[in-house]
């Protein structure tokens, strides 16, 4: 909280940074909103797996993201700032 409060963020809610915990066994992942516009290629290129591909899609446009091509196994979308991910469709488990 106190690097928050140094930074004029009294909230937590205002926090510029994410922190993702896995459900179960996977990485976590931490997202920063840093004030430089992004001017290089991704440093990192995320793949998501998902149960329904498209009901995924829909769920991440919603939230800001822009599918930029469809291939007959997965999608290549951007978030808001233009960084590149892909969406699979999830493996069958046994």
């Amino acid at each position: 909280m106190a690097r928050l409060r140094s930074l004029g963020i009294t909230s937590t809610e205002d926090d510029p940074t994410v922190l993702v915990e896995p459900a179960g066994p996977g990485p976590r992942l931490w997202f920063q909103l840093v004030p430089e516009a992004k001017t290089v290629k991704n440093r990192v290129h995320p793949d998501l797996f998902a149960a329904d591909l498209q009901a995924e899609a829909r769920r991440l446009t919603a939230l800001g993201a822009t599918v930029r091509g469809s291939h007959p196994d997965h999608l290549v979308l951007t978030d808001p700032e233009g960084n590149e991910f892909c969406v699979f469709p999830a493996p069958d488990t046994p």
